[in-house]
């Protein structure tokens, strides 16, 4: 794929990446390790193990599968946290037939945290927008570990416009743990670029498919994530806050974040039965790292899936189904999510609410009300005084 990639700086890796194996992985790998020793005892007496050798490698991936689908959510986070996971570029060089690399917010910047650009799949231009993370400490570093400032959300928004007037179809990329939140930001306006991107999105005229590769952080991946149909990799997860830092505002312990995970409801088949993430896109057993090729494939196949019912739609209801979906999030009746295209009988009031006049009216008898008891506590007070004068001076007259 990506038949100008060389108008990109994205390169291959002239070294490739050390294998990183999760916790929860390593009784696996003595198993892996085992077929590995067999193998190289095979080739040294040149026996043939060929049968047993499949039969153990067969009895690996299917170990491997079984653990992969009872992974915890916080398991499921450190899989879309895994620094050999493929990124952004890696998928879109993987699906497209051509893609050039778009620069600029044409305000001075480029912001490298978010790549944009034009690509092609099936002869069909989408517009390419993805949060891109480093395959190495230099890029991660280079790329802000795709934390975006200001200036990338504002070079998202040209490049949606710039799709928006050509009639490109839009497709975004979600991998970041949110946006910068550092000093120069906020002084920069990073609240309001997302606050216009959210609104932008809303009134484009184009379909919008927003996947979710990795991990989505709060504000920092809605800002391009308002899409009328949210794709999530198997392994990828959704929060509006990291489950460290909710722990930590919780319960005061990162350590608690296992819990925070669970509670959040942050992984792709959660979302998905909250209606908020439309499909579920398969990853390989041992996350999308083991097969990126593979991965890509399943992304284009949703990406083309999606954009095929999306393009069937006029624009009035591309807009009307993009902003039904996100107001369906969170309303609820008896634990069950509401179709916001159904009429809704609330009761009405009993008693209407009471005009400006009358307000002011009842103001002027309260306080009509308080001077009164004001005087009458006053009055009760000086009887009580005087009464109190009467029996001491009876009681003077008694004793003479």
């Amino acid at each position: 794929g990506g038949v100008l990639t060389h108008l990109s700086h994205f390169k291959p890796l002239k070294e490739k990446p050390v294998p990183l194996i999760l916790d929860f992985e390593k009784p696996l790998m003595e198993h892996k390790k085992m077929v590995e020793e067999i193998k190289k005892k095979a080739n040294d007496k040149g026996v043939d193990c060929s049968t047993l050798i499949a039969q153990l490698e067969e009895e690996h991936q299917e170990l491997l599968r079984k653990l992969y689908q009872r992974l915890t959510p916080i398991q499921r986070l450190y899989v879309a946290r895994h620094p050999n996971r493929p990124t952004f570029l890696d998928h879109v060089f993987n699906i497209t037939e051509k893609f050039v690399e778009l620069h600029g917010d044409r305000a001075g910047y480029d912001d490298p945290a978010i790549v944009t650009g034009l690509g092609t799949i099936d002869g069909r231009t989408y517009m390419f927008i993805g949060l891109q993370k480093g395959r190495n400490t230099k890029e991660s570093l280079q790329r802000n570990f795709a934390m975006p400032t200001p200036h990338g959300y504002r070079k998202a928004l040209r490049l949606m416009r710039y799709a928006d007037h050509h009639g490109f179809p839009i497709v975004t990329f979600i991998d970041t743990p949110g946006a910068l939140p550092d000093l120069k930001s906020e002084e920069l306006g990073q609240g309001e670029a997302i606050a216009q991107n959210l609104k932008t999105m809303f009134g484009l005229r184009v379909p919008i498919v927003s996947i979710l590769i990795g991990e989505g952080g709060s504000g920092g991946a809605l800002a391009i994530g308002c899409a009328n149909k949210l794709l999530m990799l198997e392994n990828a997860v959704y929060y509006v806050a990291s489950p460290e830092a909710c722990a930590a505002i919780l319960w005061k312990d990162a350590k608690a974040a296992p819990k925070a995970a669970q509670r959040l409801k942050i992984t792709a088949a959660e979302l998905c039965k909250l209606q908020i993430a439309d499909e579920v896109i398969p990853e390989p057993p041992g996350g999308a790292h083991r097969n990126p090729s593979w991965t890509s494939q399943q992304i284009r196949v949703a990406i083309v899936k999606s954009m095929n019912e999306l393009m069937k739609m006029d624009t009035k209801e591309l807009l009307l189904h993009r902003s039904r979906k996100f107001r369906k999030i969170g309303a609820i009746e008896d634990v069950v999510p509401l179709d916001p295209r159904k009429k809704r009988n609330y009761r009405k009031r009993e008693k209407p609410l009471p005009s400006n006049v009358e307000l002011e009216n009842e103001v002027e008898k309260f306080k009509e009300q308080i001077l009164k008891d004001k005087d009458t506590s006053t009055e009760t007070a000086k009887s009580d005084a005087m009464a109190k004068q009467l029996s001491v001076t009876n009681s003077e007259l008694s004793l003479h």
